[in-house]
């Protein structure tokens, strides 16, 4: 009887524990053909309450120019926190002589058209001013069953899911990469995404770009929480030590 009991333990903790091997694979399935792929999305971001900018202002009359840049200006990375332009929380940015700009939920370029505007009045032609508006990197913060979880920063133009997550450490056996959530705050609210990272068609998603701010939760497979292990050797130790545990008992009963 306690064989047959035995036996029966053995494979129903077997077959619930151990992470089935597609669920641990990046990218499966075809090639995604031309003919198949749409355009990924990658709409220009709007720019919401705390980003941070660079902003660039070239022209020939350089003295005029440097009337109008960030005394503190500087080459770019974690020290454009201070140097830089912030969005304060009503969505403005403000610049010497050009006073409070309303950015919130602005793209880069429309940005960049209003500061040549303004700067319009102090030169005759505006032809001759380069205006460049850029985020101080993608900032995003990554939590749950990942290599580094906490807030980062990538100093690119845009970052997909895939670099954010290979940034912090990859997806662990524990994760579960089939169900992957972008929680996404805008000025329309906040969204949550599903993203299957085990399946060809991801590079198909309309969040397979992540945008400054967003969150990404990789939550645990229901194997962590059984506690059983997750590969074969991990149940195997799991599953004869409840055996042993199991017959000892068993032994002792008999015995009184």
């Amino acid at each position: 009887m306690l064989q047959k009991i035995s036996v029966f333990l053995f494979v129903i903790i077997t077959l619930a524990s151990c992470v089935p091997h597609k669920k641990i694979v990046y990218f499966q399935g075809e090639s995604l053909s031309e003919n198949k792929m749409r355009e990924i999305s990658n709409k220009p971001y709007r720019l919401q309450v705390d980003d941070i900018l660079r902003i660039d202002i070239k022209a020939p009359d350089k003295e005029l120019v440097g009337v109008f840049e960030n005394s503190s200006k500087t080459q770019g990375g974690g020290d454009l926190y201070f140097s830089g332009y912030s969005v304060d929380k009503h969505g403005f940015i403000e610049l010497p002589y050009l006073n409070r700009i309303n950015v919130l939920g602005y793209t880069t370029d429309e940005i960049e058209s209003k500061i040549k505007e303004g700067l319009g009045k102090y030169f005759r032609n505006l032809s001759d001013i380069f205006v460049a508006v850029k985020l101080a990197g993608v900032r995003y913060t990554i939590i749950g069953e990942v290599g580094s979880s906490g807030t980062k920063v990538l100093f690119q133009n845009t970052v997909n899911i895939i670099e954010a997550i290979a940034n912090s450490g990859g997806v662990p056996l524990t994760g579960d990469k089939t169900d992957v959530e972008i929680i996404r705050m805008g000025i329309d609210g906040v969204q949550k995404f599903h993203v299957d990272l085990t399946q060809m068609t991801v590079f198909n998603s309309d969040v397979f770009y992540i945008q400054p701010n967003d969150i990404i939760n990789i939550p645990p497979l229901k194997q962590k929480t059984l506690g059983t292990g997750l590969i074969g050797t991990q149940t195997f130790s799991t599953i004869m030590s409840v055996l042993s545990i199991l017959t000892t008992s068993y032994l002792l009963i008999k015995t009184l």
